[in-house]
Formats: structure tokens, sequence, C-alpha cells
């Protein structure tokens, strides 16, 4: 069984991976200290993202790579767990949808419509857009605005024209892009790929000098009004609780435009004595995961804080409105 190579992203960089073909899905082992196979791009692979776990384990025991750990999921749609492997929950932020009405009417908070009316006040324009190299320069011209967004260093900031056209091109046949415009320069923009009867977003950005403008409330409510329009039944945006961080502004944000969590059974199969070990110490989940709570937020907000002192010396200040 021969091993091929695969070219993923990693903090905004793309490295080559081992890869195998199994059940017509690509799945990739990274890692230095423990590897750990999964289906490339698990949450963006539509119907069942492994179909037999069991035949996915007996391939991947053949395989030369040998992979230490082997990690899968079931859709959020299905959340009752079916196997008996090591399980653990995972979530997602998701808005369930009927009509646009229904949504701006009963799931979206007072400030949200409120925003809304604001951006449209100062002149926020939404639309969907062809993925051409008119926008794909926009998003290059939001990519270069700052180089730390979010308290850490932006990965995209002064990516060349071709290589921003080539990452943002992915899934392209069920992708939908919607931008925010003003006096029409593209200060924001969705990118959501449709999964079955879902959409889920692959980015979210706003240019940080409009933020006064509410361009994500007017980028959000047009996507939930697209979503309608074609009859999708749910929109995830990325996870709802993230690890070290229960209560942050991106779950906010997330929580005041109706979106909830939904949690889903994420299965763990060692396939190696060190995938035994690292599984029963719980070192499977990264060291950031055995930091105590408290701790983790100490860190990350001294982290923000000393790249936000950078941020303003170089006159370019740091991140505000939601990314992904």
């Amino acid at each position: 069984m021969e091993s091929d190579f695969v070219e993923i992203s990693v903090e905004g960089q793309m490295r080559r991976v081992p890869a195998i073909s199994i059940d017509q899905r690509t799945v990739i082992a990274r890692g230095r200290w423990l590897r750990i196979a999964a289906v490339m791009d698990e949450p963006f692979v539509e119907g069942e993202a492994v179909p037999d776990p069991e035949a996915f384990i007996a391939r991947l025991r053949q395989w030369p790579v040998r992979p230490d750990l082997f990690k899968f999921a079931q859709k959020f749609t299905d959340a009752t767990p079916k196997f008996r492997y090591r399980m653990e929950w995972d979530n997602f932020a998701v808005l369930p949808i009927t009509t646009y009405e229904e949504w701006l009417g009963k799931q979206a908070k007072k400030d949200v419509k409120e925003n809304l009316r604001r951006a449209k006040r100062e002149g926020v324009v939404t639309r969907t857009c062809a993925y051409d190299d008119e926008f794909v320069r926009g998003i290059k011209s939001l990519y270069d605005e700052t180089p730390i967004r979010q308290g850490r260093p932006f990965w995209h900031h002064g990516k060349a024209f071709e290589k921003v056209k080539q990452e943002n091109g992915t899934y392209l046949e069920r992708s939908e892009y919607i931008g925010a415009f003003f006096q029409e320069e593209l200060i924001g923009f969705i990118k959501m790929v449709y999964v079955g009867n879902m959409a889920k977003t692959m980015q979210v950005i706003c240019k940080d000098r409009f933020f006064q403008k509410r361009p994500a409330n007017a980028l959000l409510a047009k996507a939930v009004e697209v979503c309608a329009a074609k009859g999708i039944a749910y929109f995830n945006y990325g996870p709802y609780e993230y690890p070290g961080k229960k209560e942050n502004s991106l779950t906010d944000f997330k929580s005041r435009h109706g979106f909830q969590r939904f949690n889903f059974p994420r299965y763990f199969v060692p396939l190696t004595l060190k995938g035994r070990i690292y599984l029963g110490c719980g070192l499977h989940r990264g060291l950031k995961r055995l930091i105590p709570t408290r701790l983790l937020a100490l860190l990350l907000k001294a982290r923000s804080g000393l790249y936000g002192r950078f941020s303003a010396r170089s006159n370019k200040p740091g991140g505000r409105g939601p990314s992904q």
C-alpha cells in the first residue's frame, strides 16, 4: 500500500502531508510526536465522512505511514453516538433557518437589528459575488490591511495574489461568496460552502477601519437571506465554544445573531501503543487543553497585549471584527 502526499494549509502556510484514499475519502496524517489520521476537510465532506469505520481502521493499520491515532466525527444533525470507540463531545455554532423574517424577528437580538440599520445608514451594501480576479484583489486588500488580528499575527497578511486566489477557490462548485461594499470598496466578505442541507463558513473577515459601519452584521444577515432563499436548513459558523475560551467576544457575536451550540460525537481510535498511551493520558487534545482555563486566559490576554503594542508601534491597529 503506497502513500501519496497532499498540500494542506497549516497556520496559513501550505505543507505536504502523507495521504491515502479510502472509500473515496482522502485521509491525511499530521503530527510530529503523535501522528493523527483524519479525513481531509472533514466538515466540508458531503454525506458521512467515515461511512464504515471498521473498514477505515483496517486499511489504516496496513498503511506504511503508521499513524498512531485515527479521529472522526458524526454529523451534528445526528448527535446520538453510534460507535463504541473512545468518544468526546465536540461542538458547532449553528443557526437553524426557516425564513429570513423569522431570523430577524425572533432569533436575532435587538442590537443586531440596530447594527443592521446602522450599516444601511452608513452606506454598506451586501451582495453575492462571482469569484473572479477583481474579487480576489478585494480579498487581498482585506488580508493586507493589518498584520495583527484578534491579538495574534494574521496568517494571510502579505500573501501573493495567486496564492490568495488558489486558497480561496476551493470547493468552488458549491461555494457562495458574499461581499460587503462601501462605495464599491470590498470591506468584508463571507465564503460559505454548501454541505447537504447546511451552509458552512470557510472564512468571515472585515476591514478594521470600517468596524463602525457594522459590515460583519450586514454580511451575516445577507448570508441568512441567501440560505433561506435556497432552502438551506442550517448555517454553521465554526465552533460555538473554543478550548480555554468559554467566554469570548466571537462566541457572544454568534449567540446574538441566533447561533446555538450543537454538540456532536467525535471518536478517537488508537492504532499503535503510543496512540493508546497518548489517548489514555489525554495528550491527544494538545498541550493547550491541559493548561488550566484561567491560566490559559491570562496567557492569551498577555499575548494579545504584546501584539497589540507591536501593532500600535506599526500604526496598524489590531483586529476588532470577526474572522475565521
